[in-house]
């Protein structure tokens, strides 16, 4: 009898082995803060708790806005990386913000005199809530118009009233309050009733965008031990059955230090073999600190973008438009080299050094690898945990709409060969080392589970290595020393 109910299709893993993606492109969602505060119509148009498909900055600045303030609107630092980046843009990705102005505002609201100079006035601030802006007994599109300058920061007031309007005149706003942001909200859920937040809201992703989720960050929040936690969970069998890789930052307090980094890590359970980690922060010339995570995911769709779309190439040794390592405020650590940080790749941590002319990423391996103590193979590199979850979630979005027909024997030969021909196209690329197969036998599809209409195709492969090291090894010989005794010509 079935141990397990199943209706639909399905990925696994299957214990490992010693000895062409209907979706071409890698979808990334980032789970954090954004100021939609200054987006007017905010509340009618979906923009807290819900999936935000984003292609470009114009986007950004129209559905979700942008800040600045990377700090305390989260999700800013990975558009300002993702889509305003001299270095290369790269899309799209999905945001899901929690900030909600109605219920995450200040108790009091902000008074401030305006005055008008050539029939505009201006605000600076970031944290206004654009539709509870006020202006005395001034009426809003008869008297005034409300925009807002994401470049200079500012609210834009516009007299388009009759008379003018003359001498300073106070506006009332309520202001939201980042500090009521905590990981409860980053970590979300979804209720009974069918009401998603946070993490939660990456199961909304597939059926809201027809995209399957395949990187999951939280950009300042993932150093939480619960954050990343619910990352990890949020990314395991999405709707049931796609697998998301997670990219975490460990945290920044008290770990200013290679050492210091690597116990945190192993003390709060930074080793999941879906992930990959990244110490310490980054900064650039114009003194933006970026985190490890952001920068990797961005890199991940460039790289993979390569690749049309299949995830055969690590970040690793890949440029990231950085300038020096960060430590924190008041660390007085001047940063390492690649030498050093190869003690923290050991300990399954990347990071970004130096290297080759140009500031690059560091790290091939994922959070599970611990050198000298790896159990199964797969959790080495990166890329060996993101080809598998490639290969179910393709079979899966393959044969999705074939569920619940007959499974004759034909049907069943159909999906095994179409099953070995991406195989195959996978060696082709590169991607795959080997001759992968492609099986449909008798011991794993029992009397029992194929009386419930379960099938089962057994898929090895073997991940296309990465070249991580190379060594030439020179040996001194006198033998030189004979020619200058030889004969002459």
């Amino acid at each position: 009898m079935a141990s397990t109910y199943k209706h639909g299709t399905y990925g696994e893993f299957a214990e490992s082995i010693g000895g062409v993606s209907t979706q071409s492109g890698t979808l990334a969602v980032y789970v954090g803060t954004a100021p939609v505060n200054l987006i007017q119509g905010y509340a009618d148009a979906d923009v807290v708790n819900a999936p935000m498909l984003l292609n470009d900055f114009n986007a950004v600045k129209r559905l979700v806005g942008y800040s600045p303030n990377w700090a305390g609107f989260t999700l800013c630092e990975a558009f300002k990386v993702h889509f305003d980046n001299a270095a290369g843009n790269a899309g799209p990705i999905v945001a899901i913000n929690v900030l909600d102005p109605a219920t995450h505002k200040k108790a009091m609201q902000t008074n401030q005199e305006v005055t008008f100079v050539n029939k505009r006035a201006t605000i600076t601030s970031d944290t206004i809530v654009l539709d509870t802006l006020v202006l005395a007994d001034k009426v809003k599109g008869t008297d005034f118009t409300v925009d807002y300058d994401f470049t200079a920061g500012q609210v834009i007031l516009t007299d388009i009233s009759s008379e003018g309007i003359s001498g300073p005149i106070q506006a009332t706003f309520d202001e939201v309050d980042l500090s009521k942001i905590t990981k409860t909200e980053i970590i979300g859920g979804v209720t009974s009733a069918g009401v998603y937040s946070g993490l939660g809201c990456v199961g909304l992703v597939y059926p809201e965008t027809n995209l399957v989720p395949n990187l999951i960050a939280a950009p300042g929040w993932s150093h939480e031990p619960e954050v990343y936690k619910a990352m990890i969970v949020a990314g395991t069998k999405i709707n049931g059955h796609w697998d998301a890789f997670v990219l975490a930052d460990l945290a920044m307090e008290a770990t200013d230090t290679i050492e210091k980094a690597i116990k945190w890590a192993e003390d709060n359970g930074y080793n999941s073999e879906r992930s990959k980690t990244y110490w310490p922060q980054f900064r650039d010339l114009s003194g933006n600190t970026f985190h490890g995570s952001t920068l990797a995911v961005w890199r991940m769709l460039l790289v993979d973008a390569g690749h049309d779309g299949v995830p055969m190439e690590t970040p690793s040794n890949k440029a990231v438009p950085i300038a020096k390592q960060y430590f924190g405020e008041g660390s007085t650590n001047r940063g390492f080299d690649q030498s050093r940080a190869n003690d923290l790749n050991k300990a399954g941590i990347s990071t970004a050094v130096y290297w080759g002319g140009q500031w690059v990423l560091w790290g091939g391996h994922t959070a599970a690898y611990k050198f000298g103590a790896v159990t199964d193979k797969r959790v080495i590199f990166d890329n060996n945990i993101r080809m598998m979850m490639h290969v179910t979630n393709s079979f899966q979005r393959e044969w999705a709409l074939t569920i619940d027909q007959p499974m004759t024997r034909a049907m069943a030969d159909t999906i095994k060969a179409r099953e070995q021909e991406k195989a195959d196209a996978l060696v082709a690329v590169g991607a795959l080392i080997g001759a992968p197969e492609v099986l449909f036998i008798e011991s794993e599809n029992s009397t029992a589970e194929l009386a419930e209409g379960n099938f089962v195709w057994n898929f090895t492969a073997t991940p296309t290595p990465q070249f991580k090291s190379g060594t030439m090894r020179v040996a001194y010989t006198d033998a030189g020393f004979d020619s200058y005794f030889g004969e002459e010509a």
